[in-house]
């Protein structure tokens, strides 16, 4: 979701990071419970209200549902649906694409990460690089992150690499982004993933950002559907959408919502994350 004023970018406190990645960490459970559940035959209602049961049961709130009116604890997004999707009646088959956005609220402090699968065997060799490419931009969009000296340069690096490996056979879902997170689900400063006329505010310590390509195969004409909500691409291809939720910190960046902090992956590219929080 991306809803955003024009307003001074929120700096957090190393204290209350340290809640931001304790929200950013049971997302994680969440998303990984229900990577679990999803299965030919589940709806979408019901990863909705598995989803919505651990968060309470975990002693947070879903900050999806009733945000603006909306009507769920996720956004799933099945298929040609970019992002928004409301979860209900749908049922998954095999070879779906579908998209999961969540995010929770623990001691008022926000957390924000999507995931993409595919349900079962994938039907095209086509979705499972869609899905691939989305994943690695993200991972593209936060290694850039901890070198940036603006805001700006994330989407700069999201947009040569999709450039570089797909092409025109990728879109960016334009008009859509990040955004800062902390106090609040969306926040200044905006995240795109791609080159603006503005490069954004610098980064600083203390800035904590949603960082979250959504691509589609082929075109990236789009449009709402009648529900305000759900974005449907036109051009007749799928679309992915990977999230995560990102602390810049003294010591370097911290993936709130990854398990591991995000150590892994940003090994993989020479960067060493900052301490984190639930180690300490």
């Amino acid at each position: 979701m991306s809803m955003l004023r024009r307003e001074r970018v929120e700096l957090k406190t190393p204290e209350q990071i340290a809640v931001m990645r304790r929200s950013g960490m049971l997302l994680s459970q969440v998303h990984d419970m229900l990577q679990e559940a999803i299965r030919p035959g589940i709806t979408t209602g019901e990863l909705d209200a598995r989803a919505e049961t651990m968060i309470r049961e975990h002693g947070a709130t879903p900050n999806f549902l009733g945000y603006h009116g909306f009507p769920a604890s996720l956004c799933i997004s099945l298929n040609d649906v970019v992002v928004h999707g409301i979860p209900g009646d749908q049922v998954l088959e095999q070879g779906d694409v579908v998209s999961i956005d969540a995010g929770l609220i623990i001691e008022g402090w926000h957390s924000d990460a999507a995931r993409t699968h595919i349900v079962g065997a994938p039907r095209r060799q086509a979705d499972e690089d869609l899905v691939r490419i989305t994943r690695e931009a993200l991972w593209v969009g936060i290694a850039a992150l901890a070198t940036a000296d603006r805001v700006g340069d994330i989407g700069a690096a999201i947009e040569d690499f999709v450039n570089a490996v797909a092409g025109d056979a990728l879109s960016h879902l334009e008009d859509f982004g990040g955004h800062g997170i902390g106090s609040a689900m969306h926040q200044p400063p905006e995240v795109m993933n791609y080159r603006t006329r503005s490069r954004g505010p610098k980064v600083r310590p203390g800035m904590c950002l949603a960082i979250e390509p959504m691509l589609i195969q082929g075109p990236g004409d789009w449009q709402l559907e009648d529900d305000d909500w759900t974005v449907r691409a036109t051009g007749g291809g799928r679309a992915a959408h990977w999230e995560h939720s990102v602390a810049v910190t003294e010591h370097g960046i911290l993936v709130l919502t990854a398990a591991d902090g995000g150590r892994e992956e940003l090994a993989a590219r020479g960067i060493t994350t900052a301490p984190d929080p639930l180690l300490a």
